[in-house]
Order: C-alpha cells, then sequence, then structure tokens
C-alpha cells in the first residue's frame, strides 16, 4: 500500500515564487509532472535554496565526472533502499551515460560487475561509509591512490549527502514522481477545452 506522504508537495503559496518557478524548470528538466524533492522541501524558502546550491556543487558541478557521481548515489539509493532516489536517478544515470546493464548492476551490490578500479573505490567506499558509518584502512589507501585530497573529500561528503537525504525523503514519506503528460496529450487536452469554450461562451 502506498503511504500518504506526512508533508504533502506545496504549491507556489507554500513554496514561495523563487522556489516554485525552480520547481516548475526542474520539472521540465526530469520530465515529470512536479519534482517532489522540490516541492516538499522547498516549504522550507531559503534554506532550501541554500541546500540546493550545496547539493549543486556536489553534483552536477562537482569535481567528479557525471558519471562516475551517477554511480556513487545510485548504490547509496540501492544500500538504503530509496525508492525516490532510485527512480529519480536511474533516470539520471542513464541521461549520464551509464548503459541499463551497469546501472542494474550498481543497484544490486551483490552482482559482480567488471568495474574500473577507479570505480570500484569509489563503490567500496560508499558501501563502507552507508554501511559501517566508516572506512576501513584498506579500503580508504585503495581511494587515496586514485584521488587528490579534495576528491576524497568530496566523494565522502556525496555519499553522506545521498545518505542523508535517503533519511529525509523516506521519514517525509516523499512521493515518487509522475512522468508528465507527452507533448500531444497537452496539446489535446488543451483543444478539448477550447473547443468545449468556444461550444459555451460567456454570457
Amino acid at each position: 500500500m502506498t503511504e500518504l506522504p506526512r508533508v504533502p508537495p506545496g504549491d507556489r503559496r507554500d513554496l514561495g515564487l523563487v522556489n516554485a518557478a525552480l520547481a516548475r524548470v526542474a520539472s521540465r528538466v526530469v520530465g515529470v509532472r512536479d519534482v517532489h524533492v522540490f516541492s516538499v522541501l522547498g516549504r522550507t524558502r531559503g534554506l532550501f535554496r541554500g541546500w540546493l546550491h550545496y547539493s549543486g556543487r556536489l553534483m552536477p558541478f562537482g569535481t567528479l565526472p557525471r558519471r562516475q557521481a551517477e554511480l556513487v548515489i545510485l548504490r547509496v539509493a540501492a544500500l538504503r533502499r530509496s525508492a525516490y532516489e532510485l527512480d529519480h536517478h536511474r533516470r539520471l544515470g542513464a541521461r549520464a551515460g551509464l548503459s541499463t546493464d551497469e546501472i542494474e548492476a550498481v543497484t544490486d551490490p551483490a552482482t559482480t560487475w567488471p568495474w574500473s578500479a577507479a570505480d570500484q573505490a569509489r563503490l567500496d567506499t560508499a558501501d563502507a561509509l552507508v554501511l559501517t558509518r566508516d572506512v576501513d584502512d584498506s579500503t580508504w589507501e585503495s581511494l587515496a591512490a586514485r584521488f587528490p585530497p579534495r576528491s576524497l573529500v568530496e566523494i565522502v561528503m556525496l555519499v553522506c549527502q545521498y545518505d542523508g537525504l535517503a533519511t529525509t525523503l523516506h521519514t517525509l514519506r516523499v512521493p515518487l514522481d509522475e512522468p508528465a503528460a507527452p507533448a500531444h496529450a497537452q496539446s489535446n487536452g488543451r483543444d478539448r477545452r477550447n473547443n468545449q469554450a468556444s461550444k459555451n461562451p460567456s454570457s
């Protein structure tokens, strides 16, 4: 049974003009009716914009290439069983160049896949952080041998960002996004409304 949201997605009055505009743009970019992570967290007004800036500095504007960042995020989402993050980042991962097989492999940690040594080091680090809240010395040494200090900090922050977001989404029971209606369906809907209006002109 689908759980009802504890905090429902807000409208323009709830979000304010700026956050409502951000939510509309994000929805068009992603291809959904409403990006609920925006329309729920957006209720916090300025706090949401600060969080969004921080998130954006990690992904997509961090030092990690988009494909690698999406691998890490998808692994975190799978380990946390975050249906919202999985649904959202399966789409984004595909856009970033991940194949269907790679997405299926990264979201099933038990699956053996020929990841590059760098990808495997990032995934091992994500596994350790989510499952143990720490990174053992062996895993860290493997990561540190492949990335500069700035990237090491960023990888840890990226994992923790999406781990924490998974908790927020689950606690608030944020609903999954619904795909936007195809353009032709929207056009047909407008045509029907226009035809109805022409048949029933106002007096």
